[in-house]
């Protein structure tokens, strides 16, 4: 690997993991998310740091690797603006207090999310892999994201 392509590697996992650490400090779940009525699924607090982190990297990899060689496709483009609606997300849900409105940000994300899996799947088949558990892990978040609002409607 070439320096200038360790370098754009390193910027996009910095860009992640940064990034996503950056939104979490602003949108602490806090004693309004406590209050909340939770299906019985719902993971302990403890977990999502871990787990983001780890798909925080695997995003930034996926991301690098599709910006240096697959520029002139849309995946670059899908890549951001799933970022994107990552980013969103906790804003929307937690910052706002909005699960209402976090689900259909979430579900925009999902389908980038596997709208990048399709699309790197010829392309670049271990960006596409590394989308995997992401894709499953907002899945997961998506059916969380909706029970917190049908347990808390009204």
């Amino acid at each position: 690997m070439s320096k200038s392509n360790a370098l754009i590697l390193l910027a996009f996992v910095v860009f992640t993991v940064a990034g996503g650490s950056f939104i979490g400090y602003f949108s602490i779940p806090g004693a309004w998310y406590a209050a909340l009525n939770k299906p019985v699924f719902n993971p302990p607090n403890w977990i999502f740091g871990p787990v983001w982190t780890v798909l925080y990297i695997l995003i930034g990899i996926a991301g690098a690797r599709v910006w240096l060689n697959h520029r002139q496709s849309p995946l670059p483009k899908l890549w951001f603006a799933q970022m994107a609606l990552n980013f969103a997300w906790p804003l929307v849900f937690f910052t706002a207090q909005r699960p209402d409105l976090a689900l259909p940000v979430l579900i925009a994300m999902l389908i980038a999310i596997l709208a990048f899996i399709a699309l790197a799947w010829r392309r670049d088949r271990p960006a596409a892999l590394m989308f995997i558990p992401y894709a499953a892990w907002v899945s997961f978040a998506g059916l969380l994201n909706g029970a917190i609002w049908w347990l808390n409607r009204g």
